[in-house]
Protein backbone atom coordinates (compact mmCIF):
# COMPACT_ATOMS: atom_id res chain seq x y z
CA UNK A 1 0.00 0.00 0.00
CA UNK A 2 1.41 3.43 -1.10
CA UNK A 3 1.91 5.67 1.82
CA UNK A 4 0.24 9.10 2.04
CA UNK A 5 3.23 10.96 2.79
CA UNK A 6 5.00 9.75 -0.08
CA UNK A 7 6.17 11.71 -3.02
CA UNK A 8 7.83 10.25 -5.83
CA UNK A 9 7.39 10.92 -9.47
CA UNK A 10 4.65 8.69 -9.92
CA UNK A 11 2.49 11.45 -7.42
CA UNK A 12 4.14 13.76 -9.39
CA UNK A 13 2.79 12.52 -12.90
CA UNK A 14 -0.52 11.50 -11.46
CA UNK A 15 -1.31 15.44 -9.06
CA UNK A 16 -0.13 17.38 -12.80
CA UNK A 17 -2.50 15.37 -15.01
CA UNK A 18 -5.23 15.65 -12.16
CA UNK A 19 -4.80 19.09 -11.71
CA UNK A 20 -4.88 19.54 -15.56
CA UNK A 21 -8.16 17.91 -15.82
CA UNK A 22 -9.65 19.63 -12.39
CA UNK A 23 -11.55 22.78 -11.51
CA UNK A 24 -10.10 26.25 -9.41
CA UNK A 25 -8.51 25.42 -6.05
CA UNK A 26 -7.71 27.08 -3.16
CA UNK A 27 -4.99 27.89 -2.49
CA UNK A 28 -1.68 27.95 -4.91
CA UNK A 29 1.70 28.79 -3.08
CA UNK A 30 4.80 29.08 -5.04
CA UNK A 31 7.82 28.04 -3.41
CA UNK A 32 9.10 25.29 -1.57
CA UNK A 33 11.22 26.37 0.87
CA UNK A 34 10.53 25.88 4.93
CA UNK A 35 7.68 29.07 4.81
CA UNK A 36 5.80 27.61 1.18
CA UNK A 37 5.30 24.06 2.70
CA UNK A 38 4.62 25.54 6.16
CA UNK A 39 1.71 27.50 3.99
CA UNK A 40 1.08 24.27 2.00
CA UNK A 41 0.52 21.66 5.01
CA UNK A 42 -1.45 25.14 7.11
CA UNK A 43 -3.43 25.05 4.35
CA UNK A 44 -4.30 21.66 3.89
CA UNK A 45 -5.27 21.14 7.54
CA UNK A 46 -7.70 24.04 7.42
CA UNK A 47 -9.66 21.93 4.85
CA UNK A 48 -8.25 23.70 2.13
CA UNK A 49 -7.31 22.68 -1.51
CA UNK A 50 -3.61 23.66 -1.87
CA UNK A 51 -0.94 23.54 -4.60
CA UNK A 52 2.97 23.89 -4.22
CA UNK A 53 4.86 24.12 -6.86
CA UNK A 54 8.56 24.61 -6.46
CA UNK A 55 10.78 25.45 -9.93
CA UNK A 56 13.68 23.75 -8.28
CA UNK A 57 13.55 21.08 -5.62
CA UNK A 58 12.34 21.00 -1.84
CA UNK A 59 14.87 23.24 -0.31
CA UNK A 60 16.77 24.30 -3.24
CA UNK A 61 17.23 27.92 -1.55
CA UNK A 62 17.77 29.63 1.81
CA UNK A 63 16.61 26.82 3.59
CA UNK A 64 19.07 24.37 3.23
CA UNK A 65 21.91 26.90 3.66
CA UNK A 66 21.13 27.31 7.09
CA UNK A 67 23.28 27.18 10.55
CA UNK A 68 20.42 24.26 11.10
CA UNK A 69 19.96 26.06 14.50
CA UNK A 70 16.51 26.76 15.69
CA UNK A 71 16.92 30.00 17.48
CA UNK A 72 15.17 30.99 20.61
CA UNK A 73 15.69 34.65 19.94
CA UNK A 74 18.14 35.73 22.23
CA UNK A 75 19.98 37.44 19.25
CA UNK A 76 16.91 39.71 19.12
CA UNK A 77 16.58 40.60 22.80
CA UNK A 78 19.49 41.84 23.06
CA UNK A 79 18.66 44.52 20.37
CA UNK A 80 15.64 45.55 21.65
CA UNK A 81 12.95 43.46 19.62
CA UNK A 82 11.48 41.45 22.02
CA UNK A 83 8.42 40.63 19.77
CA UNK A 84 10.65 38.10 17.62
CA UNK A 85 12.76 36.83 21.03
CA UNK A 86 9.11 35.63 22.48
CA UNK A 87 7.87 34.58 19.21
CA UNK A 88 11.20 32.93 18.18
CA UNK A 89 11.13 31.26 22.21
CA UNK A 90 7.71 29.93 21.36
CA UNK A 91 7.97 28.48 17.95
CA UNK A 92 11.47 26.89 19.09
CA UNK A 93 9.16 24.97 21.76
CA UNK A 94 6.36 23.81 19.40
CA UNK A 95 8.90 22.30 17.31
CA UNK A 96 11.02 20.74 20.00
CA UNK A 97 7.95 19.25 21.85
CA UNK A 98 5.08 18.74 19.64
CA UNK A 99 5.88 18.98 15.88
CA UNK A 100 8.91 17.95 15.24
CA UNK A 101 11.02 16.55 18.67
CA UNK A 102 12.60 13.80 16.38
CA UNK A 103 14.36 16.58 14.08
CA UNK A 104 15.16 19.66 16.85
CA UNK A 105 17.05 18.50 19.87
CA UNK A 106 19.08 20.69 22.68
CA UNK A 107 22.56 21.63 20.82
CA UNK A 108 24.89 23.00 24.09
CA UNK A 109 27.25 26.10 23.14
CA UNK A 110 29.95 26.49 24.81
CA UNK A 111 31.40 30.17 24.98
CA UNK A 112 35.07 30.06 26.28
CA UNK A 113 36.06 32.87 28.97
CA UNK A 114 39.51 33.73 27.75
CA UNK A 115 42.09 36.42 28.40
CA UNK A 116 40.88 38.46 25.24
CA UNK A 117 37.32 38.41 26.60
CA UNK A 118 36.86 41.86 28.92
CA UNK A 119 34.55 41.81 32.09
CA UNK A 120 31.93 43.93 30.57
CA UNK A 121 31.74 41.30 27.55
CA UNK A 122 32.06 38.36 29.83
CA UNK A 123 29.07 39.99 32.00
CA UNK A 124 26.96 41.17 29.07
CA UNK A 125 27.04 36.77 27.55
CA UNK A 126 25.93 35.74 31.42
CA UNK A 127 22.92 39.00 31.37
CA UNK A 128 22.12 37.37 27.72
CA UNK A 129 22.15 34.05 28.42
CA UNK A 130 20.20 34.27 31.81
CA UNK A 131 17.73 36.34 30.07
CA UNK A 132 17.54 33.17 27.10
CA UNK A 133 16.34 30.92 30.59
CA UNK A 134 14.05 33.45 31.22
CA UNK A 135 12.54 33.58 27.45
CA UNK A 136 12.87 29.99 27.59
CA UNK A 137 10.53 29.39 30.96
CA UNK A 138 8.17 32.22 28.98
CA UNK A 139 7.73 30.03 26.37
CA UNK A 140 6.77 27.15 28.32
CA UNK A 141 9.80 25.05 27.26
CA UNK A 142 10.63 22.75 30.07
CA UNK A 143 14.27 22.65 31.40
CA UNK A 144 14.39 18.85 30.59
CA UNK A 145 14.14 19.70 27.10
CA UNK A 146 16.66 22.83 27.26
CA UNK A 147 18.83 22.77 30.28
CA UNK A 148 19.65 26.07 31.72
CA UNK A 149 22.76 27.72 31.45
CA UNK A 150 25.50 27.68 33.53
CA UNK A 151 29.16 28.35 34.25
CA UNK A 152 31.59 25.22 34.20
CA UNK A 153 35.46 24.89 34.98
CA UNK A 154 38.03 24.36 32.60
CA UNK A 155 38.52 20.78 32.42
CA UNK A 156 34.99 19.96 31.66
CA UNK A 157 35.10 22.95 28.86
CA UNK A 158 37.81 21.02 27.21
CA UNK A 159 35.44 17.54 27.09
CA UNK A 160 33.09 19.38 25.15
CA UNK A 161 35.42 21.27 22.77
CA UNK A 162 38.71 19.34 22.98
CA UNK A 163 40.67 22.12 20.84
CA UNK A 164 39.82 24.85 23.05
CA UNK A 165 42.50 27.28 23.75
CA UNK A 166 44.13 26.04 27.34
CA UNK A 167 46.09 28.95 28.31
CA UNK A 168 44.36 31.16 30.56
CA UNK A 169 41.09 29.71 29.96
CA UNK A 170 38.90 30.02 33.10
CA UNK A 171 36.37 28.12 32.08
CA UNK A 172 33.26 28.46 30.27
CA UNK A 173 29.48 29.66 29.84
CA UNK A 174 27.64 26.73 28.62
CA UNK A 175 23.87 27.45 27.17
CA UNK A 176 21.44 25.84 24.99
CA UNK A 177 19.82 26.39 21.82
CA UNK A 178 17.33 24.09 19.57
CA UNK A 179 20.00 22.40 16.64
CA UNK A 180 18.30 20.60 13.34
CA UNK A 181 19.69 17.29 11.96
CA UNK A 182 19.63 18.98 8.96
CA UNK A 183 17.02 21.86 7.47
CA UNK A 184 16.32 20.65 4.45
CA UNK A 185 15.20 17.35 6.40
CA UNK A 186 13.02 19.47 8.40
CA UNK A 187 11.23 21.17 5.01
CA UNK A 188 10.73 17.67 3.22
CA UNK A 189 9.11 16.58 6.06
CA UNK A 190 6.43 19.25 6.26
CA UNK A 191 6.04 18.94 3.01
CA UNK A 192 5.22 15.36 3.21
CA UNK A 193 2.94 15.90 6.09
CA UNK A 194 1.15 18.57 3.81
CA UNK A 195 0.66 15.27 1.34
CA UNK A 196 -0.57 13.58 3.96
CA UNK A 197 -3.40 15.93 4.62
CA UNK A 198 -4.28 16.05 0.51
CA UNK A 199 -1.95 19.27 -0.40
CA UNK A 200 -0.17 18.50 -4.10
CA UNK A 201 3.50 19.30 -4.26
CA UNK A 202 4.91 19.66 -7.32
CA UNK A 203 8.63 20.18 -7.67
CA UNK A 204 10.41 20.94 -10.67
CA UNK A 205 7.01 22.79 -11.92
CA UNK A 206 7.72 26.63 -12.40
CA UNK A 207 5.42 29.46 -12.15
CA UNK A 208 4.61 32.42 -14.32
CA UNK A 209 2.22 35.43 -14.76
CA UNK A 210 0.98 35.16 -11.52
CA UNK A 211 -1.91 37.26 -10.67
CA UNK A 212 -4.69 36.65 -7.52
CA UNK A 213 -6.82 34.25 -9.05
CA UNK A 214 -4.60 32.16 -11.44
CA UNK A 215 -1.36 31.13 -12.54
CA UNK A 216 0.35 29.65 -15.31
CA UNK A 217 2.42 26.46 -14.32
CA UNK A 218 5.38 24.96 -16.29
CA UNK A 219 6.63 21.58 -16.01
CA UNK A 220 10.35 22.04 -16.04
CA UNK A 221 10.78 18.37 -17.07
CA UNK A 222 8.48 18.17 -20.12
CA UNK A 223 8.26 21.71 -20.77
CA UNK A 224 4.00 21.42 -21.18
CA UNK A 225 2.05 24.15 -19.48
CA UNK A 226 -0.99 24.72 -17.64
CA UNK A 227 -3.13 27.69 -16.69
CA UNK A 228 -4.58 26.97 -12.88
CA UNK A 229 -7.53 28.81 -11.30
CA UNK A 230 -7.23 29.20 -7.52
CA UNK A 231 -8.92 31.45 -5.01
CA UNK A 232 -5.44 32.49 -3.27
CA UNK A 233 -2.08 32.75 -5.04
CA UNK A 234 0.80 32.91 -1.98
CA UNK A 235 4.52 34.11 -2.78
CA UNK A 236 6.78 32.35 -0.54
CA UNK A 237 9.89 32.55 -3.07
CA UNK A 238 12.25 33.96 -0.52
CA UNK A 239 15.08 36.31 -1.59
CA UNK A 240 13.29 35.06 -5.56
CA UNK A 241 9.79 37.15 -4.58
CA UNK A 242 10.78 40.12 -6.48
CA UNK A 243 10.30 38.09 -9.46
CA UNK A 244 7.15 36.80 -9.25
CA UNK A 245 5.57 40.60 -7.59
CA UNK A 246 8.42 43.25 -8.77
CA UNK A 247 7.09 45.57 -6.46
CA UNK A 248 8.83 43.78 -3.35
CA UNK A 249 12.14 45.46 -2.60
CA UNK A 250 14.45 43.05 -0.09
CA UNK A 251 17.88 43.19 0.66
CA UNK A 252 19.52 39.65 0.60
CA UNK A 253 23.11 39.60 3.15
CA UNK A 254 24.84 36.22 2.60
CA UNK A 255 25.57 33.64 5.28
CA UNK A 256 28.37 31.70 4.64
CA UNK A 257 29.61 28.62 6.33
CA UNK A 258 32.43 26.31 6.11
CA UNK A 259 32.69 22.36 6.73
CA UNK A 260 35.33 20.58 8.31
CA UNK A 261 35.99 17.22 9.57
CA UNK A 262 34.91 16.68 13.47
CA UNK A 263 38.19 15.01 13.80
CA UNK A 264 39.55 18.81 13.01
CA UNK A 265 37.78 20.04 16.21
CA UNK A 266 38.77 16.99 18.28
CA UNK A 267 35.05 15.54 17.96
CA UNK A 268 33.68 18.02 19.93
CA UNK A 269 30.18 17.51 21.59
CA UNK A 270 29.28 21.06 22.25
CA UNK A 271 29.09 24.02 19.39
CA UNK A 272 32.43 26.22 20.53
CA UNK A 273 30.85 29.83 20.57
CA UNK A 274 33.24 32.71 19.15
CA UNK A 275 32.64 36.66 19.94
CA UNK A 276 33.35 38.38 16.37
CA UNK A 277 36.59 40.62 18.37
CA UNK A 278 35.31 44.49 18.27
CA UNK A 279 31.41 43.41 17.65
CA UNK A 280 28.84 43.64 20.47
CA UNK A 281 26.30 39.92 20.38
CA UNK A 282 27.65 38.76 17.46
CA UNK A 283 29.68 35.22 17.36
CA UNK A 284 30.98 32.42 15.31
CA UNK A 285 29.95 29.30 16.10
CA UNK A 286 31.71 26.02 15.07
CA UNK A 287 28.61 23.23 15.67
CA UNK A 288 28.60 19.29 15.53
CA UNK A 289 26.80 18.24 13.10
CA UNK A 290 25.85 14.83 11.34
CA UNK A 291 28.01 12.86 9.13
CA UNK A 292 31.39 13.36 11.24
CA UNK A 293 31.44 17.00 10.37
CA UNK A 294 31.43 20.47 11.79
CA UNK A 295 30.35 23.58 10.87
CA UNK A 296 31.78 26.98 11.39
CA UNK A 297 29.57 30.02 10.53
CA UNK A 298 28.50 32.44 9.92
CA UNK A 299 28.72 36.01 8.48
CA UNK A 300 26.27 38.74 7.71
CA UNK A 301 27.47 40.37 4.48
CA UNK A 302 25.09 42.66 1.71
CA UNK A 303 24.54 40.48 -1.38
CA UNK A 304 23.84 42.92 -4.03
CA UNK A 305 22.83 42.57 -8.07
CA UNK A 306 21.16 39.37 -9.31
CA UNK A 307 20.04 36.47 -7.36
CA UNK A 308 22.41 33.36 -7.85
CA UNK A 309 20.42 29.69 -7.71
CA UNK A 310 23.52 29.11 -5.24
CA UNK A 311 25.48 31.37 -3.82
CA UNK A 312 29.01 30.98 -3.55
CA UNK A 313 31.52 32.06 -0.36
CA UNK A 314 33.85 34.42 -0.78
CA UNK A 315 37.43 34.16 0.02
CA UNK A 316 37.48 37.65 2.60
CA UNK A 317 34.41 35.55 4.57
CA UNK A 318 36.68 32.32 4.48
CA UNK A 319 39.53 34.47 6.01
CA UNK A 320 37.18 36.01 8.69
CA UNK A 321 35.44 32.81 9.71
CA UNK A 322 38.84 30.67 10.26
CA UNK A 323 40.42 34.31 11.66
CA UNK A 324 37.55 34.58 14.49
CA UNK A 325 37.35 30.98 15.19
CA UNK A 326 41.24 30.62 15.94
CA UNK A 327 41.57 33.71 18.57
CA UNK A 328 39.53 30.59 20.82
CA UNK A 329 41.57 27.71 19.73
CA UNK A 330 44.73 26.05 20.81
CA UNK A 331 46.19 25.09 17.43
CA UNK A 332 45.03 27.93 14.36
CA UNK A 333 42.85 26.40 11.39
CA UNK A 334 43.88 27.26 7.73
CA UNK A 335 41.87 26.87 4.56
CA UNK A 336 43.43 23.67 4.14
CA UNK A 337 41.49 22.47 6.85
CA UNK A 338 38.32 23.06 5.17
CA UNK A 339 36.37 20.45 3.17
CA UNK A 340 33.51 22.17 2.14
CA UNK A 341 31.80 25.56 2.05
CA UNK A 342 28.24 26.95 1.11
CA UNK A 343 26.76 30.10 1.39
CA UNK A 344 22.78 31.15 1.39
CA UNK A 345 20.90 34.10 1.29
CA UNK A 346 18.32 36.21 3.45
CA UNK A 347 15.22 37.69 2.44
CA UNK A 348 16.00 40.96 4.50
CA UNK A 349 13.13 43.40 4.26
CA UNK A 350 14.82 46.83 2.44
CA UNK A 351 14.97 49.14 5.27
CA UNK A 352 17.63 51.13 3.37
CA UNK A 353 20.06 51.78 5.41
CA UNK A 354 22.58 49.84 7.81
CA UNK A 355 24.56 46.70 8.16
CA UNK A 356 22.38 43.72 7.54
CA UNK A 357 23.45 42.14 10.57
CA UNK A 358 20.90 45.00 12.57
CA UNK A 359 18.12 44.72 9.95
CA UNK A 360 15.17 43.21 11.34
CA UNK A 361 14.80 39.41 10.22
CA UNK A 362 10.80 39.96 11.26
CA UNK A 363 8.12 39.29 7.85
CA UNK A 364 5.52 41.24 6.61
CA UNK A 365 2.59 39.98 4.28
CA UNK A 366 1.39 42.06 1.57
CA UNK A 367 -0.86 42.51 -1.83
CA UNK A 368 0.30 43.23 -4.85
CA UNK A 369 -1.94 45.71 -7.52
CA UNK A 370 -2.66 42.30 -9.39
CA UNK A 371 -3.97 39.77 -5.98
CA UNK A 372 -0.66 37.94 -5.50
CA UNK A 373 -0.10 37.68 -1.73
CA UNK A 374 3.26 37.55 -1.15
CA UNK A 375 5.33 36.92 2.50
CA UNK A 376 8.70 38.33 2.76
CA UNK A 377 11.74 38.25 5.21
CA UNK A 378 11.20 36.24 8.65
CA UNK A 379 13.29 33.75 10.01
CA UNK A 380 13.35 29.44 10.23
CA UNK A 381 12.55 29.19 13.40
CA UNK A 382 9.34 31.05 12.87
CA UNK A 383 7.97 29.35 9.66
CA UNK A 384 5.03 27.92 10.81
CA UNK A 385 4.40 31.23 12.86
CA UNK A 386 4.44 33.17 9.56
CA UNK A 387 2.31 30.65 7.79
CA UNK A 388 -0.33 30.78 9.76
CA UNK A 389 -0.18 34.62 9.70
CA UNK A 390 -0.08 34.57 5.58
CA UNK A 391 -2.55 32.24 5.57
CA UNK A 392 -5.44 34.11 8.04
CA UNK A 393 -4.47 36.96 5.33
CA UNK A 394 -5.02 35.02 2.21
CA UNK A 395 -8.26 33.75 4.31
CA UNK A 396 -9.31 37.12 4.65
CA UNK A 397 -9.04 38.81 1.75
CA UNK A 398 -10.39 36.06 -0.32
CA UNK A 399 -13.37 35.15 1.94
CA UNK A 400 -11.97 31.58 1.77
CA UNK A 401 -13.71 29.31 3.96
CA UNK A 402 -11.52 27.21 6.19
CA UNK A 403 -11.26 25.98 9.47
CA UNK A 404 -9.10 27.47 11.74
CA UNK A 405 -5.03 26.88 12.34
CA UNK A 406 -4.37 23.31 13.39
CA UNK A 407 -0.30 23.33 13.12
CA UNK A 408 0.63 24.21 16.60
CA UNK A 409 0.08 21.13 17.84
CA UNK A 410 0.37 18.91 14.21
CA UNK A 411 3.43 16.32 14.74
CA UNK A 412 4.89 16.06 11.71
CA UNK A 413 5.66 12.81 9.98
CA UNK A 414 8.77 10.69 11.82
CA UNK A 415 7.58 12.51 14.87
CA UNK A 416 5.86 9.72 17.52
CA UNK A 417 2.22 11.24 17.52
CA UNK A 418 2.17 11.20 13.92
CA UNK A 419 -0.31 8.44 12.64
CA UNK A 420 1.54 7.25 9.34
CA UNK A 421 1.70 3.29 10.39
CA UNK A 422 4.86 2.14 11.43
CA UNK A 423 6.68 -1.15 9.79
CA UNK A 424 8.66 -3.45 12.12
CA UNK A 425 12.53 -3.41 10.83
CA UNK A 426 13.95 -6.71 10.17
CA UNK A 427 17.37 -5.28 11.44
CA UNK A 428 18.62 -3.27 14.68
CA UNK A 429 18.16 0.27 13.40
CA UNK A 430 21.61 2.77 13.48
CA UNK A 431 21.39 5.74 15.71
CA UNK A 432 21.97 7.58 12.41
CA UNK A 433 19.06 6.41 10.70
CA UNK A 434 16.67 7.64 13.74
CA UNK A 435 18.56 11.17 13.94
CA UNK A 436 17.29 11.76 10.25
CA UNK A 437 13.76 9.62 10.18
CA UNK A 438 12.62 9.35 13.93
CA UNK A 439 9.33 7.04 14.80
CA UNK A 440 9.51 6.43 10.83
CA UNK A 441 12.80 4.72 10.65
CA UNK A 442 11.74 1.31 10.61
CA UNK A 443 10.02 2.18 7.39
CA UNK A 444 13.31 3.28 5.16
CA UNK A 445 14.67 -0.48 5.80
CA UNK A 446 11.28 -2.30 5.58
CA UNK A 447 10.08 -0.85 2.61
CA UNK A 448 13.58 -1.28 1.11
CA UNK A 449 13.55 -2.95 -2.39
CA UNK A 450 17.35 -2.20 -3.61
CA UNK A 451 20.41 -4.61 -3.12
CA UNK A 452 22.24 -4.52 0.33
CA UNK A 453 19.48 -1.96 1.95
CA UNK A 454 21.34 -1.92 5.28
CA UNK A 455 24.89 -1.09 3.80
CA UNK A 456 26.05 1.67 3.87
CA UNK A 457 26.60 4.05 0.62
CA UNK A 458 30.20 4.43 1.55
CA UNK A 459 33.09 3.33 3.92
CA UNK A 460 32.87 5.89 6.64
CA UNK A 461 29.48 7.27 5.63
CA UNK A 462 26.70 6.57 7.94
CA UNK A 463 24.50 6.65 5.47
CA UNK A 464 22.30 3.67 3.92
CA UNK A 465 21.27 2.21 0.80
CA UNK A 466 17.56 2.28 2.07
CA UNK A 467 17.71 5.74 2.33
CA UNK A 468 18.86 7.05 -0.68
CA UNK A 469 16.16 4.54 -2.23
CA UNK A 470 13.37 6.38 0.41
CA UNK A 471 15.01 9.81 -0.84
CA UNK A 472 13.43 8.30 -4.58
CA UNK A 473 10.41 6.11 -3.27
CA UNK A 474 9.38 8.94 -0.50
CA UNK A 475 10.99 12.02 -0.60
CA UNK A 476 10.13 13.44 -3.59
CA UNK A 477 14.06 12.95 -5.29
CA UNK A 478 13.93 13.34 -9.09
CA UNK A 479 17.52 13.63 -9.56
CA UNK A 480 20.88 12.48 -7.72
CA UNK A 481 21.56 16.14 -6.76
CA UNK A 482 17.93 15.97 -5.23
CA UNK A 483 19.68 12.32 -3.46
CA UNK A 484 22.63 14.18 -2.39
CA UNK A 485 22.55 17.79 -2.16
CA UNK A 486 18.96 17.91 0.11
CA UNK A 487 17.94 14.70 0.79
CA UNK A 488 21.53 13.88 2.36
CA UNK A 489 23.74 16.11 2.61
CA UNK A 490 26.73 14.40 1.28
CA UNK A 491 27.35 16.42 -0.99
CA UNK A 492 28.71 19.26 0.83
CA UNK A 493 32.15 17.39 0.39
CA UNK A 494 33.48 16.72 -3.09
CA UNK A 495 35.15 13.79 -2.35
CA UNK A 496 32.32 12.12 -0.63
CA UNK A 497 29.61 13.19 -3.40
CA UNK A 498 32.23 11.28 -5.90
CA UNK A 499 32.25 8.29 -3.63
CA UNK A 500 29.02 7.89 -3.60
CA UNK A 501 27.42 9.23 -6.87
CA UNK A 502 27.16 5.55 -8.74
CA UNK A 503 24.70 4.39 -5.62
CA UNK A 504 21.85 7.40 -5.86
CA UNK A 505 22.39 7.05 -10.06
CA UNK A 506 21.58 2.80 -9.32
CA UNK A 507 18.44 4.09 -7.60
CA UNK A 508 17.35 6.05 -10.16
CA UNK A 509 18.38 3.28 -12.97
CA UNK A 510 15.70 0.91 -10.38
CA UNK A 511 12.49 2.98 -11.15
Amino acid sequence: MTSPTALNAARRTSDLRALGDGGPVDVVVIGGGITGTGIALDAATRGLSVVLVEKHDLAFGTSRWSSKLVHGGLRYLATGNFGIARRSAVERGILMSRNAPHLVTAMPQLVPLLPSMSTSSRALVRVGFTAGDGLRRLAGTSAATLPRSRRIDARRSAELSPTVRREGLDGAFLAYDGQLIDDARLVTAVARTAAQHGARVLTRVSASQATGTSVRLTDELTGESLDVTARAVINATGVWAGEVDSSIRLRPSRGTHLVFDAATFGNPTAALTVPIPGAVNRFVFAMPEQLGRVYLGLTDEDAPGPIPDVPEPTPDEVAFLLDTVNTALDTALTTADVIGAYAGLRPLIDTGSGHTADVSRDHAVSESANGVVSVIGGKLTEYRYMAEDVLDRAIALRGLSAGPCRTRNLPLVGALANPVATLRSPVELPSSLVARFGAEAPNVIARATCARPTERVADGIDVLRAEFEYAVTHEGALTVDDVLDRRTRIGLVAEDRSRVVGVAEEMFAAR
